[in-house]
């Protein structure tokens, strides 16, 4: 496919007059046109397609389509069936009436260019520059960031089924690579438990035969790889990605012992972010989160919050589940740059703050990011004396402790997670006979208290944050945080934020800026008809509770 790019059309006169015939109070895609006009063209695409062969469908209005798709929750089969059939879509679109639009596959082939090129952040840019030209986005004040679960798009496994899975999947990918080899290679009771899915098997119940089950499937899986990997064996057949996955699950779960293959134990098993989880999306990954478990992936987003205009998604960040959110705020924030949508203060939830992304952001970016700290968990034995008891004094590098001696070595090091920090020590002589040593260290054989310590614009900023959520005033302004569970919320209901439409990172991402995109059409429709926003949902029960109290485990939440 080729394309000629094309100047944004004005809208086919016939199809205006029905248009405003049919839907007389207008309809989203009608009022987004007249508000922001076509919001893509086809040559920010350009790059996507080779410059000879037959001509392709419009990409500009191809990604308005995934907008528009993704903003009614519709399938590839739906969003091409209203491009033929409904007047307001080709209204949007610029569309004569009787245009037949296009095959539903073509809206695969174009997410894969998107995909492939990484350009997913173009179809969100589109939005968002289309609202800052009408005055829609002012992104100079408040956004907040919350992060969610987000399940893979293949069914979650057990052990069984995923080693099961994966060996059948390499199975039937050398059956189509080379069908005689493996015919000749097969074992014959292969056919009778590897031929179906895994699902469709009975597992035994109980605990000693599912064991031997696990390990007759560890044998077989072995004698596959070791005859794909033979000296004889077609060389191509160890590039393919399923035997690929065969080899990683096989290293992760088991291993020989005196040359019989047994299952790895869980303390020999790799991390998280290492293992597989399901043959059919390599790149997903199991995490847990409180009493959330799931295989998949994790998705930020970030959203204006200021008053007199729509709140708008102006950063998407999608991740694999095992990504904490505390690693996520520098990536927020280079985001939101790259598009002039940083904001002066950033408020989230207590997984994203730490003293170095505190630093950092307002060090490289001039964001406030603003969120509740940890709490000291430096306190030792009886709590007596923990860190905040004792006296820093930077210029002097010397403590000083609440009995009044002063530490004898201040050295740089790194933490074990490759962190600059600062080991201050006392001396023995001076801490082995102070009667308060028990309530200083934690260890029953300590002869000195050890104090490590963030460097000094670090350490002040935690001070300064601590001291600053303490206040009623600071508990008063997080409130603004609690709104953006509201959006996901809403991305969870109209378009499906929760579960992968598709396969892999790259896809997923592509969803997610869909997402974003799809939401910020809805919020600039609601702002333009004057829709308020949903009230949080509270019981008649709920409502009597004295403002006093909270309800155990719950979260309080601001206005949106």
């Amino acid at each position: 496919m080729s394309m000629q790019p094309k100047g944004p059309e004005e809208i086919p006169a016939e199809t205006v007059r029905v248009a405003r015939a049919a839907f007389p109070k207008g309809s989203l895609a009608i009022r987004v046109r007249d508000e922001l006009g076509p919001l893509f063209t086809d040559t920010e695409f350009a790059d996507l397609f080779p410059a000879r062969g037959k001509p392709a469908w419009s990409p500009g209005r191809l990604a308005m389509v995934l907008v528009l798709q993704f903003v009614e929750g519709l399938t590839d089969r739906q969003a091409a069936e209203a491009v033929r059939a409904r007047i307001d879509v080709k209204y949007a679109l610029g569309l004569e009436l009787t245009d037949p639009g296009f095959d539903f596959s073509v809206l695969s082939e174009f997410r894969d260019r998107l995909t492939g090129a990484d350009a997913g952040l173009r179809v969100l840019d589109g939005v968002l520059v289309a609202a800052r030209e009408k005055g829609l986005l002012k992104s100079a004040g408040r956004a907040r960031t919350d992060s969610t679960h987000v399940l893979s798009s293949a069914r979650q496994l057990n052990w069984l089924e995923l080693v099961a899975e994966t060996l059948r999947s390499a199975l039937n990918a050398l059956a189509q690579a080379a069908p005689d080899w493996l015919v000749t290679v097969a074992e014959p009771d292969w056919f009778r438990h590897y031929a179906t899915r895994a699902e469709d098997s009975r597992f035994p119940k109980a605990r000693a035969k599912r064991d031997e089950v696990g390990l007759r499937i560890g044998r077989d899986g072995m004698r596959l790889l070791e005859a794909v990997f033979a000296p004889g064996a077609p060389h191509q057949l160890r590039a393919l990605d399923e035997v690929e996955s065969l080899r990683q699950v096989w290293v992760q779960h088991f291993h020989l012992v005196e040359g019989e293959v047994a299952r790895r134990d869980p303390k020999d098993r790799p991390p998280g972010a290492m293992r597989l989880v399901t043959p059919y999306d390599t790149e997903a990954r199991g995490s847990v989160k409180r009493d959330t478990m799931w295989d998949g992936y994790k998705v930020h987003l970030t959203e204006t919050c200021n008053n007199h205009a729509p709140n708008l998604i102006t950063n998407v960040a999608t991740t694999v589940a095992t990504v904490p959110d505390d690693r996520m705020a520098a990536v927020v924030h280079a985001g939101l740059a790259a598009r002039d949508c940083l904001p002066g203060e950033h408020w989230v939830d207590a997984g994203y703050p730490t003293a170095g992304q505190i630093v950092a952001a307002r060090a490289e970016h001039g964001v406030d990011l603003q969120g509740p700290m940890t709490a000291n968990t430096t306190a030792q034995a009886g709590g007596r004396f923990g860190q905040d008891a004792f006296t820093i004094d930077f210029d002097q590098q010397r403590v000083t402790c609440p009995n009044g001696v002063t530490s004898t070595q201040w050295h740089h090091r790194t933490s074990p997670q490759q962190l600059p920090v600062i080991r201050v020590r006392f001396s023995p002589a001076d801490c082995r006979p102070c009667p308060h040593l028990r309530d200083c260290v934690s260890s029953p054989r300590a002869e000195r208290r050890e104090i490590t310590l963030r460097h000094r614009d670090e350490h002040e900023a935690v001070q300064t944050a601590r001291a600053r959520q303490q206040t009623d005033a600071w508990k008063d302004r997080y409130k603004v945080r609690a709104g953006v569970e509201g959006t996901i919320s809403q991305g969870v209901g109209r378009c499906g934020l929760r579960r992968s439409r598709y396969r892999g990172l790259a896809k997923t991402s592509l969803q997610h800026q869909l997402t974003g995109a799809a939401i910020n059409l809805a919020r600039i429709d609601a702002h333009l008809t004057d829709t308020p926003p949903a009230r949080t949902r509270t019981s008649y029960f709920a409502a009597l509770r004295p403002a006093d109290q909270t309800i155990d485990g719950a979260k309080q939440q601001g206005p949106n």
